[in-house]
Formats: structure tokens, sequence, C-alpha cells
């Protein structure tokens, strides 16, 4: 075993990753982190709801009635 830490930067790929598990770590409620996340990066908070949406709409539309 290797039991050296490795100590990399993020690249293109891994940022966003990194970036998420940084607003998310922590004691605070989820609400919190969830708006401070937000305010941090706007625009993928918009292609997250943006997918949920079609994923919600896409359940319903599913459904037979």
């Amino acid at each position: 075993m290797n039991d050296t830490t490795s100590t990399e930067t993020s690249n293109g790929k891994t940022a966003l990753a990194d970036d998420i598990r940084a607003h998310f770590a922590g004691d605070a409620p989820i609400a919190d982190k969830a708006k401070n996340f937000a305010k941090a990066r706007p625009w993928t908070s918009a292609a997250f709801l943006g997918v949920a949406a079609v994923a919600l709409i896409n359940t319903f539309k599913g459904t037979r009635g």
C-alpha cells in the first residue's frame, strides 16, 4: 500500500465535483448548503433544476389514468 497522500489540483473534469464536495461538506443544514452553492454557481444550479424539471415532467407524462 502507498501511505503517501497525493495533492493534485483540480482539472476541468473534477473541478465541479470538488466544488460540490466543498459546498456540501460540514454541519450546516442542507438548505443553507444548497443556497450557498446556488449563489456560487448560478448556471450549474439552473442546469440541475432544468434536468430535475424534465425528469419530473417525464414521470408525469408516463403515468396512465
